[in-house]
């Protein structure tokens, strides 16, 4: 049984029940979470060889037990290590949190999203959700996985599909079998300019990178306006910025007991600072898994 430290690069724990939970892309292919268990099972692409499934589910004390489908192979570990985002260091946003009533409880390991193996992966996901109903955005990215992720050893499951994949499929497959509407071409073009060497999603990983400049990165890609670009961002383990749609806004509303403009909203989590974003998201989704 291989195993993953459940503790940040400061020491810091890690709540596996609260990461699954962390949103609802987290859920989508090639990804499939039991939150009661809590436990993930995924499948990912390998250095050599085909992709591999693999089940995440709690260890021994902070620890979590990986299991791999087939012959055993450290490989998975990595990637398994920034679909968690292990490697996040959370413990100056816990620092503030500590000394927030409302956020407190977070310090104790949430506050990480699961993500997807490749930025391109991440991207193409959060075009997915944008201006449609959350059952269109789980048709488009299962058909995705379905038809063009490569199949993992032992058949059970499918890899997301590389960009070289998307980028063969044709106009009539996003169309007719993804069924994407006007997200096709986005997400066609992003994966021609992105396998052909022209865009280098991964690059935005860069910590070096001022969020400004990964943002603006962001908003030039097709399909990309703010609500994406926030939310991109937010799996990229950048924080400054707050996701306020049609759900955060009166979500807040009702949690806090009032209407308040964004300004009003921003200014409630600006002593956050790089953190502002999360602090926002915790407060809106403390609910979603039982204490």
């Amino acid at each position: 049984m291989l195993e993953l430290d459940l503790r940040g690069p400061s020491g810091e724990p890690v709540d596996l029940r609260r990461t699954l939970a962390s949103h609802g892309v987290a859920s989508l292919p090639p990804n499939r979470v039991d939150e009661d268990a809590p436990a993930l099972e995924t499948t990912v692409r390998v250095p050599r060889g085909a992709p591999r499934t693999v089940r995440v589910s709690p260890g021994r004390p902070g620890h979590a037990a990986v299991e791999v489908v087939g012959r055993e192979t450290r490989t998975v570990l990595p990637p398994l290590r920034r679909i968690l985002n292990l490697d996040e260091d959370l413990a100056p946003f816990y620092a503030v949190a500590a000394d927030d009533p409302d956020l407190a409880w977070a310090a104790r390991g949430a506050g990480r999203m699961v993500r997807g193996q490749t930025v391109f992966e991440d991207v193409v996901k959060t075009i997915c959700t944008t201006n449609c109903a959350w059952s269109g955005t789980v048709r488009m990215v299962s058909a995705l996985v379905d038809h063009l992720g490569e199949p993992a050893a032992g058949g059970r499951g499918r890899a997301f599909p590389t960009q070289a994949a998307m980028a063969e499929a044709d106009d009539a497959f996003y169309r007719d079998v993804v069924r994407a509407g006007y997200r096709g071409a986005y997400l066609r073009s992003l994966a021609v300019s992105v396998a052909d060497g022209d865009l280098d999603l991964e690059a935005l990983l860069d910590p070096a990178l001022p969020d400004e400049e990964v943002s603006a990165r962001l908003l030039v890609l097709p399909g990309v306006g703010p609500y994406a670009a926030a939310h991109a961002m937010m799996l990229l383990g950048r924080h400054s910025r707050l996701i306020l749609d049609s759900w955060t806004r009166p979500t807040y509303a009702r949690l806090a007991g009032r209407k308040a403009s964004d300004v009003q909203i921003e200014r409630r989590f600006r002593r956050y600072g790089p953190y502002a974003g999360l602090a926002f998201w915790l407060f809106l989704t403390r609910g979603w898994v039982e204490e």
